[in-house]
């Protein structure tokens, strides 16, 4: 603690040597008194001192306020001052405004008390198990002084409960604690706990919180609801944002459909308080958190189909067409709907079949460009429905399709009552508002991307510029407005439209080119010495120039990929190009716009550049480079190459349906392989069973033998040399004959099975080495089948016949008798699995009714443990009153007031119950 008296030396203005003699006389008293109420009273005094003189009863407390917490816990009354005088010490919550030097050292304070308390990790793990109490003046200052801990020095103590046993469980509980006040504290003890620890995330998550908090939400009002329900949302959010496993635990718990009654707000221009609409952001949040475009895309995908089938999205655009939804509320909601919608067909097709609630209805989208391109709305809005329209195209070419064919002119209203999104789009992009312009062109844009129909269908588009005058094609208007010198933003925006539009599509470069005024514009630009704000503009037009020579296809005489490139080499020279080229990418706002999808920007200004826009650049910066740097002559290698390739191609093609027929023809020969598995299976099985019948033969044999020679035992001996068992010795030896002609038989079959197993195996190894099927192979593997056969049958006829001839009458008659014996036992077996059977449904009957009676048990329990809390809690109101009464007794005794001889009985009994009410606690 050197360092703290250091701390302590350097105020000016410490405490009068009263103070810092009256702190050290109560951790006198504490350490070394041995009754509990001096005890009390001293820790009591501490707390009282340690708001004003945190530092020195820091100091010179902390360590016997520890010993109290280990020592004195029967006593709910000084625990509780004790973790009252800890938080004190180390919370630097602060009730006036002071100055920020001291604001600065009073944080110091709050850290250094927090490593001390903390250096030894049994503190951390008492104050837990001191948390399991019940007793508020016990449980509510635990939750205040772990929360404080959890601040100071957040990682370190996570790190301790996350070792400690069931440490996050203990501290799961408080959400379940009916005292209101503990439970909105425990939520923002669990906010603390939770704050960038994947791994207490998982645990929490796992202990029911999602059902927990959504519970709380509910109760409190939902949107409606008090900052108890901000605090839960944002639990919430750390415990979703980031992690995965959360996120999918969430959907896979039904979580997500509880989610829509929060967005049921009506469409009431009344009602919207500070608190519903941070509530209502919140909320709006963690539907994004759910969708957002950096989580892996299967999460994202699965929770969009789940927000689609519950309902929720509905409701989202619901919201989106409502009126008297604030601006920011509102905005959020386009931003939502968009990571709904973002590459989800289903959601997407859904989008655009939502109509605004207008006269005569018109679709959403067109009601949100409309917004875009209106100077007068807030830039946020304008940015966040950009965003929707994009998302909404997002990997949708049907939506492309659809946008794009409002611009043709077989599909434009020709009564002009209805404004379709294209046209909108247009008036965008050719308005006098350069923000107008680049929303516009981007959007367009992104109706093109990977979308090589549509990038044909658009140049069909002609647009009527004055009366009297031809009209032009849209491709040609856009490169006007480029040749007129307009604001960069506006010139940037079209320029990010044209390159994405020739990209991949030859015929639009062909488009591009047939206007001569094109090249020589680009070839101007892009050699003049300009200044910085001039130099993304070079940058852009190097790339639209280089994209029209990667992606030419020679068909036109005069722009040829090599008078181009010898154009560019005259004019303004390959390193100077590729300097100019490579300006874009270097641009500062380059790669903020290269983070996330959505147009996030502080202000206009800085709209430059568009996400999917980077990802074209990066993509062809290098190949263009590559493309200027090649000569003539490896341009015409790399048409062979090309041309040899398709060849190639064509070879790979021929081959790999040789193979899939000889990979039929593989499969032919395996299943014949299988079949005659299965029938050695068959044939093996045969054989056991003979086997099988002849050890029966025997042990009949056997049995039948002992039990004469028992009948016989009583008769002469002179009959014993004559027979034995009854049976002439000439019959014995005639059966032990047969017996050995019927193992020699089974012998024999038991060799042929092995020749065929070798047959077997030698047949799969010929199939695995050659792909040709042989049609004579299965004539001759089935030859032995055929003899094995027949051999089979052998040994039954022989068996038979030596039945047959072997068995006298009396024999047979045994034979008889011992099959009706099994007869007999197979019905006792039926029997008894037939009461066995009664016995198990009996069984699962007494199993379902314990289970019944458990649950009712444990129902009691409940009630039982909630009795006796309310129970305490009354004993706690009431002890509180009895102490109430005697004081103001004692001081109406004081001012000489008669008390009556049966009150003071009264207060001596009740002091009397107290004081065993105390042993009894103790005890």
């Amino acid at each position: 603690m050197n360092f703290l008296r250091g701390v302590m030396g350097g105020q000016s203005a410490g405490p009068q040597h009263t103070e810092a003699e009256t702190i050290q006389k109560l951790c006198d008293r504490v350490a070394s008194s041995t009754l509990l109420d001096d005890r009390r009273n001293a820790v009591r005094a501490l707390k009282s001192l340690s708001k004003k003189y945190r530092l020195e009863v820091g100091i010179q407390a902390m360590e016997h306020l520890i010993h109290i917490l280990q020592t004195d816990r029967s006593d709910s009354e000084i625990i509780g001052y004790a973790l009252d005088t800890l938080y004190n010490i180390i919370s630097n919550d602060e009730e006036e405004e002071v100055e920020e030097n001291s604001t600065r050292q009073s944080e110091d304070l709050g850290s250094q008390f927090t490593e001390i308390f903390i250096k030894q990790q049994e503190n951390v793990t008492l104050l837990l198990s001191l948390l399991e109490e019940f007793d508020f003046h016990v449980r509510w200052p635990g939750v205040k002084l772990l929360t404080s801990l959890l601040k100071q020095l957040g990682p370190q103590v996570q790190q301790i409960i996350l070792v400690s046993p069931m440490g996050v469980s203990r501290l799961m509980d408080l959400l379940a604690d009916s005292r209101e006040v503990i439970r909105n504290d425990g939520v923002l003890l669990l906010q603390a706990l939770t704050r960038s620890n994947g791994a207490i995330q998982k645990i929490v998550a796992f202990e029911n919180a999602f059902e927990r908090l959504l519970d709380i939400i509910t109760e409190e009002g939902s949107s409606d609801g008090g900052i108890v329900v901000e605090d839960c949302l944002i639990l919430l959010q750390n415990l979703l944002k980031n992690n995965n496993s959360n996120q999918n635990f969430f959907k896979e718990g039904s979580y997500i459909q509880r989610m829509k009654p929060w967005f049921e707000v009506g469409d009431e221009n009344s009602g919207w308080s500070a608190q519903k609409v941070t509530n209502l952001h919140l909320m709006l949040q963690l539907v994004r958190v759910l969708v957002s475009p950096t989580n892996p895309p299967g999460a994202t995908s699965s929770c969009q189909k789940a927000m689609f089938q519950c309902g929720l999205l509905q409701q989202l655009c619901t919201i989106l067409m409502a009126t008297g939804v604030p601006a920011d509320i509102l905005t959020e909601t386009i931003n939502t709907v968009s990571e709904v919608i973002r590459g989800c067909q289903v959601n997407q097709d859904y989008f655009a079949s939502v109509n605004a609630p207008s006269n005569p209805p018109r679709p959403a989208i067109v009601v949100l460009l409309m917004s875009m391109v209106n100077e007068r709305q807030p830039f946020v809005l304008r940015c966040a429905v950009l965003y929707c329209f994009q998302c909404f195209l997002y990997k949708n070419q049907k939506g492309q399709g659809e946008i794009v064919s409002t611009l043709l002119p077989s599909t434009i209203d020709a009564t002009g009552n209805s404004v379709s999104a294209g046209q909108l789009l247009c008036g965008g992009l050719f308005s006098t508002d350069s923000l107008s312009n680049w929303c516009a062109a981007v959007a367009l844009a992104h109706a093109l991307q990977e979308n090589a129909t549509q990038k044909e269908q658009l140049l069909r588009v002609q647009l009527a510029t004055s009366i009297g005058n031809p009209p032009v094609s849209l491709l040609q208007q856009c490169t006007n407005i480029l040749a007129q010198g307009s604001k960069i933003q506006t010139r940037v925006g079209l320029l990010m439209l044209l390159c994405t539009w020739l990209s991949n599509c030859p015929i639009a470069v062909t488009h591009f080119l047939h206007n001569t005024a094109n090249v020589p514009f680009l070839t101007g630009q892009i050699a003049e010495n300009l200044g910085e704000e001039e130099q993304l503009v070079q940058g852009l037009c190097a790339l639209l120039l280089g994209i029209s020579i990667y992606f030419n296809d020679n068909s036109l005489e005069a722009y040829l990929k090599e008078k181009l490139k010898q154009l560019i080499e005259k004019r303004i020279g390959k390193e100077n190009f590729i300097e100019k080229l490579g300006f874009i990418s270097k641009h500062e706002l380059y790669s903020r716009a290269s983070q996330k999808p959505q147009p996030n920007f502080p202000s206009p200004e800085y709209m430059i550049f568009d996400h999917e826009f980077t990802k074209l650049v990066k993509e062809l910066e290098g190949v263009i480079t590559k493309a200027i740097y090649k000569s003539s002559e490896e341009d015409k290698k790399e048409e062979e190459v090309k041309k040899t390739l398709e060849q190639h191609d064509s070879i790979v093609t021929h081959y790999k349906n040789m193979i899939r027929e000889q990979d039929l023809q593989l499969e032919e020969l395996k299943r014949q392989v299988s079949t005659l598995t299965c029938q050695n299976e068959q044939l093996q099985t045969a054989v056991t069973q003979q086997a099988s019948q002849i050890q029966q033969q025997k042990d009949q044999y056997n049995l039948l033998k002992v039990q004469r020679g028992k009948d016989n035992q009583h008769q002469g001996s002179a009959s014993d040399g004559a027979q034995v068992n009854g049976v002439q010795p000439e019959e014995i030896s005639r059966l032990r004959e047969e017996i050995e002609e019927l193992k020699s038989n089974q012998e024999l079959l038991q060799s042929q099975l092995a020749e065929k197993d070798s047959l077997i195996e030698n047949l799969k190894s010929s199939n695995a080495a050659s792909s040709v099927h042989e049609p004579s192979a299965t004539a001759r593997d089935s030859e032995p089948v055929v003899e094995l056969k027949q051999t089979k049958s052998v040994p039954v006829q022989g068996e038979n016949e030596a039945v047959t001839a072997a068995n006298t009458a009396e024999l047979e008659g045994r034979l008889s008798a011992l099959l009706q014996e099994t007869r007999e036992l197979q019905n006792e077996v039926k029997v008894l699995s037939e009461e066995r059977t009664t016995l198990k449904e009996q069984l699962d009957s007494s199993n379902s009714t314990i289970a019944i009676l458990q649950n009712e048990k444990d129902k009691l329990e409940l009630e039982i443990t909630d009795s006796k809390k309310e129970q305490d809690d009354l004993l706690v109101l009431l002890a509180d009153q009895d102490q109430k009464i005697l004081s103001l007794k004692k001081k109406l005794k004081d001012l000489g007031h008669p008390i009556e001889e049966e009150d003071e009985l009264e207060s001596g009994d009740q002091d009397d119950e107290d004081d065993e009410n105390e042993d009894g606690g103790k005890d």
